[in-house]
This record gives C-alpha cells, sequence and structure tokens, in this order.
C-alpha cells in the first residue's frame, strides 16, 4: 500500500514546492515601482510609477503620487486612460498627483503613469522616496514604507518608491566647454599656464628651425 502510494505524494509534494517557488516571488513582487531608481541632482528626469496588481486582486481605481522634499518641480504626464489632478502647494510646485483611472484596471494587468521630476541641486547623495496611495473598487494600499537603518526595501510590506540622487550633470556653457572641465581649469591655474608655456616654446621653435633652413638655403 505504502509503495503504491509512494510516487503520488512525491508528485504532489513537487506540485506544491513547484507552486512555492512561483508564488513568494510573485507575492513579493507586487509593489508599485519607480524607473529610474537613480537620477542627477538639478535635472528633471522622467520617472514612470508601475504596478501590476490590485488590492488583494480588487481593480486600481487610481493612484496619488506624494511629492517629498528634495524635489523642485513635478510635472505629470498625460497619457490616455487617466484623468490627473494636483494639489499645489503656495509656490505652485504640486505636493502631491492623482491618476485615476477611465476604467478600474484588473490585477494582472501592467499599468503605469508618469511624472517629469526636477531634483534640487541640495539632493545629492540622498534617497528620496515617493509615497504612493493606491485606491481600489474595495480598499486601498498605501505605499509608504521607508527602510530604517539596516533595513532594506525587501524587509518591508509595503515599501514607497525611492529615487537616489547622483551628482549633477556637466552643464554646457555655450562656448563648447562645460561647467565641469572650467571648473577644473579654474582649480588648477598653474597647469594653464604650464600650457600655454609650452604652446609658445613649441611656435618659437618651429620659427627659428624655419630661420635656419633659410640661411643654409642662402648660403648654398
Amino acid at each position: 500500500m505504502t509503495r503504491t502510494h509512494l510516487p503520488t505524494r512525491i508528485a504532489l509534494g513537487v506540485a506544491a514546492g513547484a507552486v512555492l517557488a512561483v508564488g513568494v516571488p510573485l507575492a513579493a513582487s507586487a509593489h508599485v515601482e519607480v524607473d529610474p531608481t537613480d537620477a542627477p541632482a538639478g535635472a528633471t528626469t522622467p520617472l514612470t510609477f508601475g504596478f501590476h496588481h490590485g488590492c488583494d486582486d480588487s481593480p486600481t481605481t487610481s493612484l496619488t503620487i506624494t511629492i517629498p522634499d528634495g524635489v523642485g518641480n513635478a510635472t505629470p504626464v498625460y497619457q490616455g486612460g487617466w484623468t490627473i489632478d494636483r494639489t499645489l502647494g503656495d509656490d505652485g510646485t504640486p505636493t502631491s498627483i492623482t491618476f485615476t483611472a477611465d476604467a478600474p484596471i484588473e490585477s494582472g494587468v501592467a499599468a503605469s503613469v508618469g511624472v517629469d521630476v526636477l531634483f534640487d541641486t541640495s539632493a545629492k547623495g540622498e534617497t528620496i522616496a515617493f509615497p504612493v496611495e493606491q485606491k481600489c473598487v474595495v480598499g486601498s494600499t498605501s505605499w509608504s514604507q521607508i527602510p530604517k537603518q539596516g533595513q532594506t526595501r525587501d524587509d518591508l510590506d509595503n515599501p514607497a518608491p525611492a529615487v537616489t540622487i547622483g551628482a549633477a550633470l556637466a552643464t554646457d556653457d555655450g562656448d563648447g566647454t562645460t561647467a565641469a572641465t572650467t571648473d577644473e581649469a579654474k582649480a588648477d591655474p598653474v597647469a594653464r599656464w604650464l600650457a600655454g608655456g609650452g604652446l609658445v616654446a613649441g611656435v618659437a621653435a618651429l620659427v627659428l628651425a624655419g630661420l635656419g633652413l633659410r640661411r643654409r638655403s642662402v648660403k648654398n
């Protein structure tokens, strides 16, 4: 009897393991994500907030993105299928942006919204979180948790999408040089004088060589 049912039990165990192996990563990836996750300071970066799930399988009706400190401006990108509402601060910068779906988006369907975000130069080196409230036909989920010291986003149930801010991009000064190269030249004036002196010496050597050849030709 035992030998007869052993293959069946093994098959059931393998099937259960396969379900867990697939189910756990899917559950872990059920977040509102942002792309890209890195951006330069002092520049505008197009951010895409994407999801492919509802609230316990209830269809998604809207996403509200909170605009945090460290953002100089945020401009929602219009795309079909969404209605956009903004809440503005005293300076005219949005403090939150709400995207409402024209029709509820079923769980298992990938969808996204876009925001062009200008990061302040003072935000360099920081990781800025964008809390998102996902509302559904039934219920809602607040993607607003921020990792504490010693934690990662994988340790959280409802992590907020976050962007790490890097150094500012070099800008063109209009004369073919960039701010970065201009700053480097200012920081090392000795190198500039040495380079200029070398150029003058090279020109002088060419002139003297030319005079020498001329004198030889005259003698001959």
